[in-house]
């Protein structure tokens, strides 16, 4: 059987980080729409396919804005949520680092959420440290921070289990869910990473 190459910008074990394409509108609102119990009150992905357009439109086009999904490696379509449509495996959850400034700061915010599917199997946290890896490496950028709700329990796991460090709290620093939400910053630099 010939050899289909990989779609991926990087692989660990079992899942690889991709750009969005518009292709995957289908499956990621789906999965969107499955996940919505295991989303709320934290965060809002897209679910239908307007949004969809406009979100990714903005990850693929805006240059301080970069956009990957985690994806599980060697999945079919088995779950009836349209897993591989486009290539490259299901989709477990995604990566976005936004915010980014070049130059002298070389840094860049991170949003991420994992979907129902996906949640509680170690494929985010590979993900999410694939998406690091990328960061401090072909993007060249050199601090990452993450804001998350004192409450998000996963998250902050997440967050600590690939190295991001507390540097802090911001009080009423989103409006989410209708509300301005407090935040914990957690960050992690290129040197953290490349000498740990």
């Amino acid at each position: 059987m010939p050899h289909t190459p990989s779609r991926h910008l990087a692989e660990g074990p079992r899942v690889g980080i991709r750009h969005f394409t518009l292709a995957d509108g289908a499956e990621f609102t789906a999965r969107a729409r499955q996940s919505k119990d295991l989303h709320h009150p934290w965060l809002f992905p897209p679910d239908s396919a307007q949004a969809y357009d406009a979100y990714a439109g903005r990850l693929i086009e805006d240059p301080t804005k970069a956009g990957f999904l985690v994806c599980e490696k060697d999945t079919e379509e088995a779950d009836g949520a349209g897993g591989a449509a486009s290539g490259g495996g299901s989709i477990a959850g995604f990566v976005n680092i936004n915010n980014i400034v070049e130059g002298g700061f070389r840094s860049g915010a991170l949003g991420y959420g994992a979907f129902a599917h996906a949640a509680g199997r170690g494929l985010m946290r590979e993900g999410l440290g694939l998406v690091v890896r990328h960061a401090f490496g072909p993007m060249r950028l050199h601090r990452l921070e993450i804001n998350v709700q004192p409450g998000n329990a996963a998250s902050i796991a997440l967050a600590r289990a690939c190295g991001f460090h507390l540097e802090g709290f911001s009080p009423r620093m989103l409006y989410i869910d209708g509300a301005w939400r407090d935040h914990q910053r957690w960050a992690i630099t290129a040197e953290t990473v490349t000498s740990g």
